[in-house]
């Protein structure tokens, strides 16, 4: 279980070192976004890597790395706007932007710990094209809590669902660095 905490904490220092140079670039501009549309450019990317898994070729530069770091860091801006709801803020400082996304990173890393050790880490086995159905299929259950107005009957919330994303994303990057390998 080390070798994947260490594997976890090197791709979300990743994902949070794009995190933060895009907040220089264009401070918290996604403030502006519903959580619904956070989910919609979640699904975009999801369906992007999908795409390029299904064709084997891409005609964008962008890969389809870069594209699972992206649902990383857009699963916790989601995470951001869920908590600060009516948050009138348009704009949020780089220091209270990057605790509240370490804090999302931990609570998905504390997730994924737990999960790993029911499962015994079953996601090693799994491809990467596995885990980029999982994470669409997520999306699309998000996107029906959210057509619900957040009400469920016995399903986990939207966070939940957040949460999932990430650390699915986050085992795509990893798979996809050992395949490297």
């Amino acid at each position: 279980m080390g070798k994947t905490s260490e594997q976890f904490d090197n791709a979300t220092r990743s994902c949070k070192d794009i995190f933060v140079k895009k907040m220089k670039d264009y401070g918290s501009a996604w403030r502006v976004l519903r959580t619904s549309s956070i989910t919609d450019q979640i699904l975009i990317k999801a369906q992007r890597i999908r795409s390029i898994e299904d064709k084997g070729t891409q005609k964008v530069d962008e890969g389809v790395q870069s594209e699972f770091m992206g649902i990383v860091n857009y699963a916790v801006i989601g995470l951001i706007q869920l908590e600060l709801g009516e948050d009138p803020r348009m704009e949020l400082s780089e220091q209270e932007a990057s605790k509240l996304f370490e804090k999302y990173i931990f609570s998905a890393k504390s997730l994924m710990e737990n999960k790993n050790h029911d499962y015994n880490e079953a996601w090693r086995e799994m491809r990467v094209s596995s885990l980029t159905d999982l994470i669409l299929m997520k999306l699309l259950r998000v996107k029906q809590i959210e057509d619900n107005k957040g009400s469920t009957l016995i399903s986990e919330g939207i966070d939940a669902n957040y949460f999932d994303i990430i650390n699915y994303a986050i085992f795509a990057l990893i798979r996809m660095g050992e395949q490297r390998v």
